[in-house]
Parts: structure tokens; sequence; C-alpha cells
């Protein structure tokens, strides 16, 4: 592996919405490729990468409960929508010859693998990448939240949050021009200024397990490759701010 790479092994999060593209609903096919392709080429330099998405473009369980839903329902009917997000992810993978396996904390044996820590392990020691669909299989936890537990399990150098900006900022860059890019912050930095890049208990499980948490934009092509070099703009979460 290149010494330029700060990583090993590393678990990729990914919102749903991102996979939506431009659409306003659903799964666009072209950004969930161009997305595997940017997966394939960082696995191709000997990373181990597993991928937690998250299910927002086709159904939030809060949503749900805010229009009357049980909340538990609500929130199995958003695990399923990552197994949707999952399997369009594991098709795309596949049409550009990159190994991956698509395991669900919720048994679906029909379409995917059921979630074994141990063969989750196997899979990746071998170059696969494994995609982790249904969060952590429980209710009232978020994808977030699913992301840290699986970084721990699978015992990741670091957790990669792809969003549609390049970092963590002080305010929403999209509707305040002024909005301030931090480039470190401590895990009680963003627990204490309520800072939205993950919640808390993704922050607080992260914190317990020493993974460092790099906020980047995926929407800008190489910014994964460029992240796991620490090159470009983003926003490093560890134990310590350096700012």
């Amino acid at each position: 592996m290149t010494a330029s790479y700060h990583y090993n092994r590393v678990l990729l999060k990914i919102s749903g919405e991102f996979l939506m593209g431009k659409q306003s609903y659903g799964i666009d096919t072209e950004m969930v490729a161009r997305v595997a392709s940017e997966i394939k080429a960082v696995s191709e330099q000997g990373i181990e990468i597993c991928l937690v998405i998250g299910g927002g473009n086709i159904f939030r369980g809060v949503s749900g409960a805010a229009a009357g839903m049980e909340r538990a329902t609500g929130d199995y009917m958003g695990m399923l929508a990552t197994v949707m997000n999952a399997l369009a992810m594991q098709n795309a993978l596949e049409q550009v010859d990159t190994e991956v396996r698509v395991m669900s904390a919720l048994p679906i044996s029909a379409v995917c693998e059921p979630y074994i820590r141990r063969r989750a392990m196997r899979h990746m020691e071998k170059g696969r990448i494994v995609i982790f669909a249904a969060g952590t299989g429980n209710p009232f936890f978020t994808t977030d939240t699913a992301a840290a537990l699986r970084a721990s399990e699978m015992g990741c150098d670091a957790l990669l949050k792809g969003t549609k900006v390049e970092g963590v900022y002080d305010k929403d860059p999209e509707k305040d021009a002024s909005a301030k890019r931090f480039d470190t912050l401590s895990y009680m930095d963003v627990l204490a200024k309520d800072l939205k890049v993950m919640d808390a208990s993704a922050i607080s499980l992260s914190r317990e397990n020493k993974i460092p948490i790099l906020v980047f934009s995926i929407a800008q092509e190489g910014g994964f490759d460029d992240v796991l070099q620490h090159k470009g703009a983003f926003t490093l979460v560890s134990e310590k701010s350096v700012s």
C-alpha cells in the first residue's frame, strides 16, 4: 500500500439523500455509479473498506413518527430503505468488477447475508467491500450510530462521513456565505457546540473507541481518495482539537 495513505481499514458513511442526486426522491443510478467508482479506486490501493448507507432518500423513521406513525415501525421501514440502497450500491460495484457483500442486521436471506462480525472481518481481509445494511437492527438508533458501532466492531482506523460539503462548518454553508469550516475539532467540541456532524451517541461511541471521524465532500471527484491521504478540504474530529 502507498505510504501516503493514513489508514488501512475504514468505514465510509454516506447519507441516503446523497444517492438522490438531483432527484427529489429515490436512487439516482448515475450518482451511485460515481460513488462506486471512487470506492473501487481506493480499494485498488489495498485499503479495506466497509460502508453504511442511510435511508433518507426513501424513508425516514423520524418523519414517519412525526406524521403519527409508531416510531419503532417507522424505524423498521427506514432500515428496509437502507437495504434497498445497499443493494443498489452492491450492483454498481459489481458492474465495475469489484467484489462486494451486503450484510444486513435484519435477516433477509433471499437478498443478502446476515450480519456476523467474524464473517464480515474475513470478507474485508479478502479485499471485498462490505456494505452494512439495516442500521443496528434496532429501532431508535440512527445509521450514524450504526456506522460508529460497525467501525468499532471491525477495528477500523477511521470513520469517514461523505457529505455534500467539505467538512464541518459553524453555520450552514449553503445558506450563509460567511460560514467558517473547522479544520479540526475534538469530540467534546462537537457535543458541546451541538454541531450537526453525527448524533451524540455516534460521537460518544467513536470517542470511547478512539476512532477519528473525517467529514469530507464525496460530491467532489476524487474526494474519498484525497481525504485518506489528508489532502484537500475536510474536518478531522478526534480526541484533541488543534485549532
